[in-house]
């Protein structure tokens, strides 16, 4: 889940995970990326995204942890998260709800999942999106390329860097392909809590924002659109949409920065 600049503001101290820290981080990363890949296994036609954000509740409490979505509301929002997962379908950008007036899944879409995670008190986030059955090969690109701009703003992590370095990877990977890059949601720190400063944009300058340090753990997050970078929020008051009805992908990883680069906490 990422911040809205334009509706939500966080005001919190960049922060600095111990090394006890990390190693619950590292653990819970890894239960959550477990989850979605559970998740992303029951996507096909016919299926509910009711039926998913279920899947992925009960794998989080069995384990013991928390969604750390559900019943989440930031500062600006308007009402709590109602779901455990987003799911967004198609032209959804993030924030899809999937159990309010649930959508049955058809081939040829395409669908993020994304999630928060508490383990041990301490929250990971994660995205991916996932196609419905076959899908055409402009939508296949669209995927490659978000995940491609994921990889690449990790790549440049590393304690030194700026928050610039890492939009200007992303910028850079989309634009050469063509997309639009959502420049009103972005990613951010987290840890202690879902949102944390900083914030980081999927676009940017080298050298310019925030310094990057070793134990920070922050969140990089694409969001690709096949048309313009403008959108629109739903009357559900969380869905985030391409306002020119086209295709949306995200993908997400929450990552530690260290001296030597950045270690991928949500992998298994």
């Amino acid at each position: 889940m990422k911040i809205t600049i334009i509706c939500i503001i966080v005001i919190l101290v960049i922060t600095i995970k111990t090394k006890e820290d990390i190693e619950i981080l590292r653990e819970g990363g890894r239960r959550l990326a477990l989850i979605l890949q559970e998740v992303a296994k029951a996507v096909k036609p016919g299926v509910s995204t009711d039926t998913l954000n279920d899947i992925a509740e009960k794998m989080a409490i069995d384990n013991g942890d928390k969604p750390a979505f559900l019943n989440y509301r930031p500062r600006g929002a308007k009402r709590a998260y109602p779901a455990s997962l987003c799911v967004s379908v198609n032209d959804e950008i993030v924030h899809g709800i999937p159990n309010e007036n649930p959508i049955i899944l058809k081939d040829g879409d395409i669908v993020s999942l994304d999630m928060g995670l508490t383990h041990k008190g301490l929250i990971t986030d994660s995205a991916i999106t996932v196609p419905v059955g076959k899908i055409d090969a402009a939508t296949q690109k669209l995927l490659d390329t978000t995940k491609e701009a994921l990889n690449a703003g990790i790549k440049v992590v590393k304690a030194g860097k700026h928050v610039g370095d890492i939009g200007f990877a992303v910028e850079r990977v989309a634009k050469a392909a063509g997309f639009g890059v959502v420049e009103d949601l972005c990613g951010h720190g987290v840890g202690y809590e879902v949102h944390e400063d900083p914030y980081i944009p999927n676009y940017g300058e080298k050298g310019r924002g925030d310094i990057l340090k070793a134990g920070m753990v922050i969140a990089i997050e694409p969001m690709l659109n096949e048309g313009g970078k403008d959108i629109t929020l739903a009357d559900d008051d969380w869905t985030y949409k391409t306002a020119d009805g086209k295709k949306s992908a995200h993908f997400e990883h929450t990552i530690v920065i260290t001296s030597k680069g950045a270690e991928i906490l949500t992998k298994i």
